[in-house]
């Protein structure tokens, strides 16, 4: 199976909104152009590129000025530096207002690899969907990731695209569906359901694949928009299998795990279990390794989903 960075698919997004006639697509990069792709649009596109040096609050600032005079900024660097840094001005400045500013937070994740815990973003998804305002998206290959960049263009708000750095395997194609808001079944399944998103919907699949020949029914859904939650499908899914197990490159608290938690709890409980960094900050190391010795692959998915099954 192909692997490609998904930074790849948001830098090809970039180029498509850029060549769009009268476009008011600006892309802002923190100095490091070449790593988020957004170099691309440098080149071919220089006066729709800002590079605000290393700076990442100056860049969220000026672009929310874009977007009050009706520009489309997409502001992009390291996942960590852009919710982490800029955070203040992510909430107050943009969120707040409800501006039409896109972020694009690049190389998250525990598989940025050797360098290490100030690097990896694992608290991301947290701090960013509790604001009021933001969408948050996590796509799961390079073609989901030039999808989920389109799509949040034409959103009307504040938009936070999660993204790593590592080649991952294609598992999605040009005519796979794509819907902001609305989980993507991936598997049919009966015993349980899993959601995914990001690298992990990758090994839940082999995950399936493995347990099936144990005889037990997976499910799998890519929940690639962590907000707005798609409330529906998460629940008719735990009442039709009975258990759930969600799967992210993310610390377990706050992230998209906690999202369907607190929409089962409220709607219908089920047993369920959580694949994630467990509550510890990470370190240097190759990214299959990390990725291996958090749990964060299909035996560790394989794991979760038989004890799920095991409490229903």
């Amino acid at each position: 199976m192909e692997k490609i960075p998904m930074r790849d698919g948001y830098g090809k997004a970039l180029l498509e909104l850029c060549a769009e006639e009268d476009s008011k697509v600006m892309v802002l990069d923190a100095d490091v152009a070449k790593s988020t792709r957004t170099v691309w649009i440098r080149e071919k596109y220089p006066d729709k590129f800002l590079d605000m040096g290393i700076s990442e609050q100056d860049m969220v600032g000026t672009a929310a000025g874009l977007a009050l005079s009706g520009m489309v900024p997409f502001c992009s660097t390291y996942c960590v530096f852009l919710a982490g840094r800029a955070w203040d001005q992510i909430r107050t400045t943009v969120c707040y207002n409800n501006l039409n500013v896109k972020f694009g937070g690049a190389h998250a994740g525990i598989s940025v690899g050797p360098d290490g815990a100030t690097h990896q973003a694992l608290e991301d998804t947290a701090i960013t969907r509790v604001l009021p305002n933001m969408t948050v998206v996590v796509p799961c290959d390079a073609e989901e990731t030039r999808k989920a960049t389109l799509a949040v263009a034409k959103v009307n708000g504040p938009c936070f695209l999660r993204f790593g750095r590592e080649a991952v395997p294609v598992v999605t194609d040009e005519s796979t569906p794509f819907e902001l808001g609305k989980a993507r079944i991936v598997k049919d399944g009966t015993d349980v359901t899993v959601f995914a998103n990001g690298a992990m919907v990758y090994e839940a699949c082999n995950a399936a694949e493995k347990l099936a020949e144990q005889g037990i029914s997976v499910r799998i859904y890519d929940l690639h928009t962590v907000k707005p939650l798609d409330v529906e499908t998460v629940v008719r899914a735990a009442k039709e299998t009975g258990a759930v197990v969600t799967a992210e490159e993310h610390q377990i608290y706050g992230g998209m795990g906690s999202a369907v938690a607190e929409c089962l709890a409220l709607n219908c409980p089920v047993p369920m279990e959580m694949v994630a960094v467990n509550d510890s900050f990470g370190q240097s190391g190759q990214p299959q390794e990390l990725m291996d010795h958090y749990g964060l692959n299909a035996a560790g998915i394989e794991e979760k989903i038989l004890k799920a099954i095991s409490r229903k």
